[in-house]
């Protein structure tokens, strides 16, 4: 299904600037610390970015394949370090679940 598309590129638009913006600019404290900050790591989960893919009902974003190829072009401006912080929220973390997850463990592990 794909998605609406004034809300996909109101989506890319949000992301574009958070990367640009944000990310950027903290990409040698990011590479110094060997981390990423906790108010990024927040704000990457306000937008959305640890949900891309997990249904809208337990409050992800539900995104298509294509919406969620192009959110991770985006994301892609800045170091790997904040790809991964969601990535491994968005593959490991939720899909499994979403996949093959119970009623319970869906209700209970995806919002």
């Amino acid at each position: 299904m794909a998605f609406d598309p004034e809300i996909r590129d109101a989506l890319i638009d949000q992301v574009r600037r958070f990367v640009r913006e944000r990310c950027v600019p903290a990409e040698a404290q990011v590479a110094e610390d060997d981390l990423v900050p906790s108010d990024l790591v927040q704000e990457m989960k306000e937008l959305g970015l640890f949900g891309l893919a997990v249904p809208d009902e337990y409050g992800g974003l539900g995104l298509d394949m294509e919406t969620e190829c192009l959110v991770g072009f985006e994301l892609g401006w800045t170091s790997p370090a904040f790809r991964s912080v969601a990535g491994t929220n968005i593959g490991i973390g939720s899909q499994a679940l979403v996949l093959f997850g119970t009623d319970e463990q869906k209700e209970k592990y995806l919002p």
